[in-house]
């Protein structure tokens, strides 16, 4: 089994941490740990929690890199997703039972293979995630985006590219191109019953 695989259990127990370190912020309480969580989540490993609102996205942040343990990546991306994401205003109380949370586990992000010519080819729609850096621009789509928003390769890497801050073609000319995989779980509905959703 790989390192980055979640089993079903694990999954669901990453999404009601999130949900419940986000309820103890907007208690004004410190957020708690959930005793007993399984070893894995103690392995370094990136991970983004996002949120909708009515089916709607609320926030979405976090870790590409594996800079820090699985359990205190999604604690840390649940509140940067909730009250920090610059495009939204912070979660409150009141809107917070109507919120659906999602945490998605990554692998490592794996640099494409030059030339530029062959980055389509190394990218799966509905497996692979993209990251592009250039200088200090960095921008990240999770795999579920491209699926959504019905890319193909061209399109994500594009897209990618904009999210980094940079002009669509930028993987063209001397972006570096990471792709990664990610395991997603979410609510099906707010504070209801968490699955694995398969791309």
């Amino acid at each position: 089994m790989s390192k980055y695989h979640l089993l079903t259990n694990e999954g669901i127990l990453a999404v009601k941490l999130a949900r419940q370190t986000i309820e103890s912020m907007l208690n004004d309480e410190k957020p708690q740990r959930i005793p007993n969580l399984p070893l894995n989540f103690q392995e370094d490993r990136g991970v983004f929690v996002t949120l909708t609102l009515d089916g709607e996205l609320r926030g979405c942040i976090g870790y590409p890199y594996p800079i820090m343990s699985f359990e205190k990546a999604v604690m840390k991306a649940a509140i940067s997703a909730a009250f920090e994401d610059p495009r939204f205003f912070p979660i409150e109380k009141k809107d917070f039972n109507r919120v659906c949370v999602e945490v998605t586990a990554l692998t490592i992000p794996e640099e494409l293979e030059p030339p530029f010519t062959s980055y389509t080819n190394q990218i799966q729609i509905g497996k692979h995630g993209l990251m592009v850096e250039y200088q200090e621009n960095r921008g990240l789509l999770l795999p579920q985006v491209a699926v959504e928003q019905g890319f193909d390769s061209i399109e994500f890497l594009c897209q990618t590219c904009i999210k980094a801050g940079l002009t669509p073609m930028a993987w063209k000319y001397g972006a570096k191109v990471y792709r990664i995989e990610g395991q997603i779980f979410h609510e099906i509905e707010p504070n209801g019953e968490i699955v694995e959703e398969k791309l």
